[in-house]
């Protein structure tokens, strides 16, 4: 069963089981200085100047480098070069394996014959891809290579290696090669790391940081880019009224200084997701024809601790910059989540973030215009200091939109969709009840592709009504194949909770009833549209809806003898209303007017947490299982006494698979013996708006003159206590 209440989200049965229906349904105020941070996001530099800081950075990287320069050449010239004794050299020598010897200062550097032939193919072959890059360090292709000590005279020696017909070289140094391959190896990379070093550091004195990674990143708009006025904004008056305000002031301070009046610092934007909290912002900037920085929470949080308070700095000081001007800072959540360890505080860099922050929204000077817009659905997670008067002057409270607003909404989102005579979008802002304006735009939008699927130019009422149930329940499965056992079982079903709706009063009349299976899980439902919004619900309506819930398991039951997974989303729902009538709404006879429970996440999933003891908790238990099984007894009941009467339209509803709510009641009248409503003329309606006007100014007489009386019988009271 679905049903439009503004409560209870849709709830599909178990996909895998096939379930049935679906049912809509200051204390730490902080301080102004963020003691221990000065403002400046908390940077610790452990006690040194930056100055020094730098310095010892740059003293590291430089030895690091110098240290990575001499691997680097010892690798290249870490070829196989081996020491020889010199009697292995004249052994060598005297049997012709030596090609070439280079006589040194100090030591002999011996070439054999087969590393010279291998080296000078290697050198013809690869010689253009390995010279140059090898020659830059002073090296040439790597080869095999023996060195021994001097020990023989230089003539007795050169006549040794004559003899032998060995190539002879003598090494002369090249004082030049040394200075360039010094500068080369070891200056340049330090020069280099210092300018680089150098551009960092002024990058982050800027408040960019390496690669800007300290930038504020906020976008700024001006009117023409947002094309969003508070003519686009519906269905949050009130919120609309205090932003209009805020820009008024903005346009005209002198008449609100003139006075002593001072421009609110900061306005937070609370309500669920969906109510147009981004929208209201866009909004404002469009009115104010000021400078609109926009950015989210998230902007601000990076891998690096102190970029966020970085980029809250830059943010404000081109804010400063630009006044008057506005920042929005969407899911503020992110950054001023509170301190407390209860809601996940500890986190280093999300603390320096909301410290500046803090620090920012004390520092800047109000008659500058420079405002904060902060949009959040979950308030009661967010730092007290930031909440408290001076930072956020003003909550404003973005709820979800009544049935005039739901109107207005879906008036907006209209304008621009072709829609033919049959359009009441009074009637569809009263089926879609708890509705924000994200779904009722994208029940427009689902609509318009309904009306082209179907080949038509305009968009008619039913292709609104059938997206609303394409939102809520999904696309109809048309290709899901049933067998007449279930299609049975699913018809009794949705019956059984269609029938209790019609047998009890004060229930929300019947829509539509079908057995046709959606893409969300449910394999039928039923939808009912309320006459009116209601926002209170008394016990007897709340146990009403109870026993429509246990409806469709009772049919079952009575039927079939035997009961299915069908009805879990049922239960599901049944259980929570019930537990929140004994543990919120105090409509237990055992427990009285007693709160047991409190709301977390207001805006989002709305979840309740107990608060009490385990025996307690226990006795809710049974409390809420007396309460379904009482309902369930009163739904078996109503469904025996009308067995007949069920027969009929769970067999109608087999074999139409989709009845509307006029159709039901027509066949439920007719069996029950009950005559048709008269249908209201037009005059009839005219008419009527004049006679309630006509009561209301009567009533609005007779207590005048009430007063009046009452007024003469005070005075007369007085004057005798005065005697």
């Amino acid at each position: 069963m679905v049903e439009f209440d503004g409560q209870n989200s849709y709830g599909p049965g178990d996909p895998e089981q096939g379930g049935y229906s679906g049912r809509n349904n200051n204390n730490n105020s902080g301080n102004d200085n963020n003691s221990g941070n000065n403002g400046q996001g908390g940077n610790n530099n452990n006690g040194m100047p930056p100055r020094k800081q730098s310095l010892m950075f740059l003293v590291i990287a430089v030895l690091l480098t110098l240290i990575s320069m001499s691997l680097f050449m010892n690798f290249f010239s870490s070829d196989a070069s081996q020491e020889i004794t010199y009697d292995e050299f004249i052994q060598k020598l005297e049997a012709g394996e030596i090609a070439k010897v280079e006589i040194q200062s100090d030591q002999l550097l011996i070439i054999p014959k087969s590393e010279a032939t291998q080296n000078q193919t290697q050198t013809d072959s690869f010689q253009d891809l390995y010279t140059p890059a090898l020659n830059m360090f002073g090296q040439t292709t790597p080869q095999l290579t023996y060195y021994t000590g001097i020990t023989e005279t230089g003539d007795k020696l050169v006549e040794r290696l004559t003899k032998a017909g060995v190539e002879i070289k003598t090494y002369i140094p090249d004082n030049s090669g040394w200075i360039l391959s010094i500068l080369l190896t070891y200056v340049l990379p330090i020069l280099l790391i210092w300018f680089l070093l150098s551009f960092a550091y002024r990058k982050m004195a800027g408040g960019g940081g390496p690669m800007g990674v300290g930038k504020s990143n906020a976008k700024v708009y001006v009117q023409k880019e947002t094309g969003v006025t508070f003519d686009d904004v519906a269905g949050v008056d009130e919120a609309k009224e205090s932003l209009v305000e805020v820009v008024d002031f903005l346009h005209d301070p002198s008449k609100y200084t003139k006075i002593g009046a001072k421009l609110p610092k900061g306005a937070l934007l609370v309500g669920p997701p969906g109510t147009g909290k981004t929208l209201l912002a866009k909004a404002v900037a469009g009115e104010a024809h000021v400078p609109f920085f926009s950015l989210t929470g998230s902007d601000f949080i990076e891998l690096y601790v102190g970029v966020g308070a970085s980029r809250v700095r830059d943010l404000f000081r081109e804010a400063n910059k630009n006044a008057p001007c506005i920042i929005f800072i969407d899911e503020i959540d992110a950054i001023g989540r509170s301190r407390d360890s209860k809601y996940g505080g500890g986190n280093e860099e999300r603390e320096q973030t909301l410290n500046q922050l803090l620090s920012e929204m004390d520092g800047f000077d109000p008659s500058k215009g420079v405002l904060v817009l902060g949009a959040t659905n979950r308030p009661e997670i967010l730092d007290k200091a930031l909440l408290r008067p001076g930072r956020f002057d003003r909550r404003i409270i973005v709820e979800r939109p009544d049935v005039k607003g739901r109107e207005a909404i879906l008036r907006v989102h209209a304008k621009d969709v072709k829609m033919d005579e049959t359009v009441d979008l009074k009637e569809i802002a009263l089926a879609t009840a708890g509705s924000v304006g994200s779904d009722l735009a994208n029940m427009i939008n689902e609509a318009a592709i309904n009306a082209v699927k179907n080949k038509r130019e305009y968009v008619s009422q039913k292709d609104l009504m059938e997206s609303i149930e394409q939102v809520i329940a999904g696309k109809e499965k048309k290709d899901r194949i049933m067998s007449k056992e279930e299609r049975k079982i699913v018809s009794y079903h949705e019956i059984g909770h269609a029938l209790v709706t019609a047998l009890q009063k004060n229930t929300e009349p019947v829509q539509k009833i079908t057995i046709i299976p959606r893409t969300m899980g449910a394999l039928g439902y039923v939808l009912q549209v309320p006459e009116e919004e209601k926002y209170l619900e008394s016990n007897v309506e709340l146990k009403q809806k109870l026993v429509i819930y246990m409806g469709g398991r009772a049919a079952e039951s009575i039927v079939f003898g035997s009961i299915t997974s069908g009805a879990s989303n049922d239960i599901e729902q049944a259980t929570n209303l019930a537990k929140n009538m004994i543990t919120r709404y105090g409509m237990s006879e055992k427990f009285g007017p007693m709160g047991l429970a409190t709301i977390e996440n207001q805006y989002l999933s709305g979840n309740a947490r107990l608060e009490c003891s385990d025996v307690t908790a226990a006795q809710i238990d049974e409390e809420v299982k007396k309460m379904l099984a009482e309902s369930y007894e009163t739904a078996r009941n109503l469904l025996l006494e009308n067995r007949e009467v069920m027969d009929k339209l769970a067999e109608f509803l087999i074999e139409k698979e989709t009845i509307t709510g006029k159709e039901f009641m027509k066949i439920f009248r007719e069996l029950k013996g009950i005559p048709e409503p008269e249908e209201e003329t037009e005059e009839q309606k005219e008419e009527k708006p004049e006679d309630a006007d006509n009561e209301s100014a009567n009533d609005k007489e007779t207590e005048d003159k009430e007063i009046k009386e009452t007024e003469n019988i005070e005075a007369t009271e007085e004057e005798t206590a005065g005697v």
